[in-house]
């Protein structure tokens, strides 16, 4: 799935901040409910506008560019 598939980003929608496409769900919502404990199933019946294949994709979108070789870039990307 393409980023751009997964992620919007648009002024008009919760001021411009990343949301799963075809919501207005944070990403960062994603984040903050795994490093809080809070299971993939409870996240997803807690925001049903979310599928688990738009929140695995972005796991497995995270997973690819903080285990990549090009980390650097990234690096110097959120700089």
């Amino acid at each position: 799935m393409d980023i751009k598939e997964l992620i919007t980003v648009d002024a008009d929608i919760l001021g411009g901040q990343p949301v799963f496409t075809g919501t207005r769900v944070p990403v960062e919502s994603l984040f903050d409910h795994l490093e809080a404990g809070v299971s993939l199933d409870e996240f997803l019946d807690d925001f049903p506008t979310v599928t688990k294949e738009q929140a695995v994709a972005i796991l497995d979108l995270a997973n690819r560019l903080l285990t990549s070789r090009n980390v650097n870039q990234f690096y110097a990307a959120v700089a």
